[in-house]
Order: structure tokens, then sequence, then C-alpha cells
């Protein structure tokens, strides 16, 4: 889902603080990574590790440009998980991995700085 890509694009609409704390983002391990062929754009379909309370989740990621699958495995990353699951051809997403878009328009993944627990929430 790449939905801005210019770094000059002005700031989206402005929501409440209440509203912001409804998107549950949380860090999580990329566990398996494979290739996503019935993808309508060049994705992976992605299992990864939010810890014990919410388990592993599914996702499909447009990250092809910059990752290989064997990169990808271990990795952290951050993830909305409180999106309803989408139906994407024959696999449901249940999560949405965040990331940025780098100058050439691929996507960066966004990640934990330092390391943190799986399932550890956006503060």
């Amino acid at each position: 889902m790449h939905l801005v890509h210019d770094p000059a694009a002005p700031a989206a609409e402005p929501i409440s603080f209440a509203d912001f704390l409804k998107v549950d983002v949380r860090a999580g391990t990329i566990r398996e990574a494979a290739r996503f062929p019935q993808a309508r754009n060049p994705s992976y379909i992605l299992m990864i590790d939010f810890g014990p309370t919410l388990g592993v989740r599914k996702s499909a990621a447009q990250i092809t440009e910059r990752y290989s699958p064997e990169d990808l495995v271990g990795r952290r990353v951050l993830a909305v998980v409180n999106f309803p699951p989408r139906q994407l051809g024959p696999i449901r997403s249940e999560v949405l991995v965040l990331g940025l878009a780098d100058a050439q328009g691929a996507i960066v993944l966004a990640a934990p700085e330092r390391e943190v627990p799986n399932g550890a929430r956006l503060a």
C-alpha cells in the first residue's frame, strides 16, 4: 500500500490524539518470508512473530525492490495489528507492515532502533 512517496507532499488531514491511540503498532520478528506469485504487484508473504499474546500473524508486503526473502528472516519490523484482515488473492493479510519510500520510491521497512520484545507497542 504505497500512498505517499513525495517527501514534499503536504501533511495528512489532522486527527485527534484519541484517534491516534486507536492505531495499535507493534514490534515483531519476521520468522518466514516467501515470494507471493499470485499478487498483482511483486510481493512477499511474511509470517511475523508478535510474541505470546498476539502470536504469529501473516502479512503481504510489497518490499521486493530492497529485500530478498533471505534478508527478511529474523528482521525486526513495526506493523499495525488492529486493522481488519484483508483478502489478497489466496491469502488473508492480518497486519500492515510499515515502511517508508526511499528516494527511488522503493519501500524501506520501519523498525525499532534497539532490541524490544516481540509485541512491544509503539509508545
